[in-house]
């Protein structure tokens, strides 16, 4: 989509015609102005990205694209609007041009059904565009803004953006803009360039999508009601139970339907019988075989794994797999195998 006039002014916001002066430098082409004025809201511009198009990689894309867009046309930028949601509206149409362009991703649970035991020799599916995790350091935890409904660090959760991969572009576009960052019909009518009828006809038909595949109760509302040594007793027993290759220790923290599934691979398993059997039969177990870093992805409890290697003669990167919880037990499993994953968190290549 072509960059565009400004949506009218927030009445929440103030507006961006103060008196910064790099706003003027901005508009007669001073690059480190611009800068200046975006760099604050790059990292929610990111996330914004990263809900739209389920993709780390995608959103880094479709951001630096997107501020290209707003660069060459700032001359236009008069005002009217706040910077913020002028930014808003170029990465928006951003995305949309890519949603078009490279589809929906998926994950595992997306494409067939579970398997009852452990596939042995599973390969890579190389043919799927698998979402991947999300790096979530530095993102705020509260709502973008008064009138949003969920908060920011609750909108990068894996069941919500894998949600999203099923709606189409302007769907999944009008709920991020209403729900998570707290734009009206009108604003969103402007930003898509459609009608209001069209927006809330949008926002009807997301909301019923998403409310059918994600859980009620979200991570964020999860993790505030479990006690902290519970947490680290789950994060770190599920990583020594892997590295210890220790079937039933695994079991003991998991609820009944579990699932657990390993974007590339295609197969996915549900219910501690199936989920056990794998752990057992698949990975390459013995002591000293793992290594492992907590970390947070996508607003949850997450885990680097570090597989060793003969030939390297270290630990080297091996997946990230997030945890999703219910009450005090691990509900979910998702590992996103490859080294490519590692890079967004700034983890280390290898460990001892």
């Amino acid at each position: 989509m072509a960059l565009v006039s400004e949506t009218p002014a927030r009445t929440s916001d103030v507006t961006a015609a103060g008196p910064d002066p790099d706003l003027a430098r901005a508009r007669d082409g001073d690059d480190a102005a611009f800068t200046r004025l975006v760099g604050p809201l790059r990292r929610e511009l990111h996330a914004h990205c990263y809900r739209m198009l389920g993709s780390s990689h995608d959103a880094d894309d479709a951001l630096q694209d997107a501020l290209l867009r707003a660069w060459r046309g700032f001359a236009r930028f008069e005002g009217r609007s706040t910077l913020r949601s002028w930014l808003y509206t170029v990465a928006t149409r951003t995305c949309l041009d890519a949603v078009a362009s490279r589809g929906k991703r998926a994950l595992p649970v997306d494409l067939g059904p579970s398997s009852d035991r452990a596939v042995i020799g599973d390969v890579p599916v190389t043919d799927v565009a698998w979402l991947g995790p999300y790096a979530d350091a530095g993102l705020p935890a509260g709502p973008a803004g008064p009138d949003a409904r969920y908060e920011q660090r609750e909108a990068v959760e894996l069941a919500f953006v894998a949600a999203l991969q099923h709606l189409p572009g302007n769907q999944r576009a009008a709920l991020l803009l209403f729900e998570v960052l707290g734009f009206s019909a009108a604003e969103i009518a402007a930003v898509m360039d459609t009608t209001k009828a069209s927006v809330n006809s949008a926002l009807q038909r997301a909301r019923a999508v998403v409310a059918e595949k994600v859980p009620p109760v979200t991570q964020a509302q999860t993790l505030r009601d479990i006690d902290d040594a519970r947490l680290r007793a789950l994060v770190g027993g599920y990583a020594s139970a892997l590295e210890r290759g220790d079937a039933d220790a695994l079991v003991a923290l998991l609820t009944e339907d579990v699932t657990w599934s390993m974007p590339p691979m295609a197969h996915w398993y549900r219910g501690l019988g199936a989920v056990a059997d794998f752990a057992v039969r698949v990975p390459l177990t013995g002591c000293g075989a793992w290594r492992h870093l907590p970390i947070t992805a996508n607003g949850q409890p997450a885990v680097a794994f570090y597989l060793w290697d003969e030939g390297a003669r270290t630990h080297l990167r091996w997946s990230i797999t997030v945890l999703t919880l219910r009450g005090d037990s691990i509900a979910d499993l998702t590992s996103f195998l490859g080294a490519e994953h590692f890079v967004p968190f700034g983890l280390p290549e290898s460990l001892p």
